[in-house]
């Protein structure tokens, strides 16, 4: 703001209500604030006016606090009736068996997340925001899940990925392993392994996707395929001599060797596949970015000569991977960059794929196997935004996939496909402040804290790196820029990186059993209602009651199948 601006007189800033169109509380509370200012210093007058001139700014376009629809009762009335038919219809259940399984994992997609989520998407879209519906918010069913590891109150991201993968709770910072194993103690993994309602997919015929914007060998892929005591094991590169030598093998390593054949593998986390120094194909000049693998196996090369003679493409672009034609391939190997992928809004819209394109092609893969398909989905820089205090890269990646949620819904059909949404933790971010309707979510809060007599965000962390002192005081918001992309929201306790959070998840579900996600529930709990949905794993008895499962004709057709012989037998005699 120009110094002009600031040497503007205090007395332009009194207005009576016949100045202002809505001389509402929050407006006098800014204008006793502004009172009370007046003789400041110069920022003091900086602030005064951001704020004055965003509220007036406001009225000036004549903006309503809400759609004039809402004034009239009917509306609400007529919206409420709708939704009660949409739940009464829900008495029908759908008890088919489910062919494909699609999992969407939301890391750190705490409730408040996906709120915020809501009113950004609804923003994007010129609407106030609050009234807009997520793809997940359409599924009919919804449950909690209690995210706690089993020697942890507030979980980390390995441990839950055991949970909602492997069905057994399990140790923090461990991986397809029981509680039984210790984190880093190599020796406690043989004996403890687990396995993944992935691999119980595999075992079943079916075909198996696994797309993630971090790494493919991160903390939730990695639950799907490898048994590891560690999860910062990414590479050999990464493990401690003495767990090499007791036999432990490392992440990327295992996502090769324990499950033959994951049909789709697409995200990042290339170096870990390469030796060591061995320079990045897209970033050559980067040394941090070379190959990590003391042991000298190029993972890649392996894959691609144990997949010759087969219809197999290794990608690391999007060009590639959107010119391949779905129809003709079978198994993709997609490492679109060293390390975890980019955050969607500073995405290479060229060489890197979105969530929601990797998912299109996965899906057109998959969809192929007459058995059907399991496709885990994680968007997993929601979780690292909020680590990082920048909430704005939380919310558009979880925009992100939820945009994804909803291609999938358009390539599959809830009459053969059940489709659950859920996350693995919370995180200690939450927004608030008596914003009105319509405010943008990161915007500020209409009024000024009533001790510091500063302004604030509506969104803040109870942790993290935006803890920061100017002069000993808070640092006043208005002085940053708060809308850009990498500010770090203020936070009550300052951390470099902001923790989880320890409250219930939320999970949608939709398509066949769905309605086993109901309630609320212990978070391995959910890949035992997705194996029963589609009769893989330990619970089959019952398939053959289901009325789409070829299973279920032979209790009905057999017998009269035999009838009418016995009877051509008798009419023949």
């Amino acid at each position: 703001m120009s110094n002009a601006i600031g040497r503007l007189s205090p007395s332009l800033f009194f207005f009576s209500s016949a100045e202002v169109s809505d001389p509402s509380p929050r407006l006098w509370n800014v204008r006793f604030a502004v009172g009370k200012m007046a003789h400041g210093k110069q920022e003091t007058w900086t602030v005064a006016v951001l704020l004055i001139t965003l509220w007036l700014a406001q009225d000036a376009l004549g903006k309503p606090q809400f759609p004039e629809q809402e004034k009239d009762p009917t509306f609400w009335n007529t919206w409420a009736q709708r939704s009660l038919r949409s739940a009464l219809d829900l008495q029908e259940l759908n008890k088919n068996m489910a062919k494909n399984l699609i999992l969407f994992l939301g890391d750190g997609m705490g409730v408040p997340t996906i709120t915020a989520a809501r009113i950004l998407k609804g923003q994007l879209l010129g609407q106030p925001g609050e009234e807009t519906q997520l793809e997940m918010d359409k599924f009919p069913y919804v449950a909690l899940s209690k995210t706690y590891n089993t020697n942890a109150q507030v979980p980390d991201s390995a441990g839950t990925a055991t949970a909602y993968l492997c069905g057994v709770k399990a140790n923090e910072g461990t991986l397809g392993v029981s509680a039984a194993a210790v984190r880093s103690q190599c020796n406690t993994t043989q004996g403890n392994e687990v396995t993944s309602i992935l691999r119980w997919a595999k075992d079943a015929g079916k075909s198996v996707g696994i797309v993630t914007t971090t790494r493919v060998n991160h903390a939730t892929p990695s639950a799907a395929y490898a048994h590891c005591v560690d999860r910062d094991w990414y590479s050999d590169g990464e493990m401690p001599q003495d767990a090499l030598d007791t036999g432990c093998k490392d992440i990327a390593r295992q996502l090769f060797e324990n499950i033959p054949n994951i049909d789709v593998i697409m995200g990042g986390g290339r170096k870990y596949m390469y030796p060591k120094n061995t320079s990045d194909v897209e970033y050559p000049m980067d040394k941090k970015l070379n190959g990590t693998r003391r042991d000298g196996r190029n993972l890649v090369q392996e894959w691609e000569n144990r997949m010759k003679g087969k219809r197999a493409h290794y990608v690391w672009n999007k060009s590639s991977l959107l010119s391949l034609n779905p129809s003709n391939v079978d198994c993709i190997l997609g490492l679109f960059e060293p390390a975890d992928m980019p955050y969607d809004l500073e995405r290479n819209q060229d060489t890197d794929p979105s969530l929601t394109e990797m998912v299109d092609v996965a899906n057109n893969i998959l969809k192929k196997n007459p058995n059907g398909f399991y496709l885990l989905v994680e968007g997993g820089r929601i979780d690292h935004g909020h680590h990082d205090g920048k909430a704005k890269h939380a919310l558009y990646e979880t925009v992100e996939m939820d945009r994804a949620i909803g291609r999938a819904g358009l390539l599959t059909s809830t009459y053969d496909t059940l489709t659950v949404v859920t996350a693995d933790h919370s995180h200690v971010f939450n927004f608030g402040g008596y914003t009105p309707r319509g405010n943008t979510i990161f915007g500020l809060a209409p009024m000024l804290s009533d001790i510091d007599q500063k302004p604030f965000t509506a969104i803040l962390y109870g942790n993290g790196p935006g803890f920061k002192l100017v002069n000993g005081l808070r640092e006043n918001v208005s002085t940053v820029n708060y809308e850009e992309n990498n500010y770090q929201a203020q936070s009550a306790v300052p951390l470099r990186m902001e923790t989880h959070g320890g409250e219930d998840v939320a999970i949608f579900a939709k398509g066949p059993m769905a309605h086993l996600l109901h309630g609320v529930k212990e978070q391995n709990y959910i890949p035992h209602a997705m194996a029963y949905a589609a009769c893989i794993g330990q619970n089959k008895d019952h398939c053959r009651f289901y009325p789409n499962s070829a299973l279920g004709t032979k209790p009905t057709v057999l017998p009269a199948l035999l009838t009418l012989l016995f009877s051509w037998l008798r009419v023949m005699g």
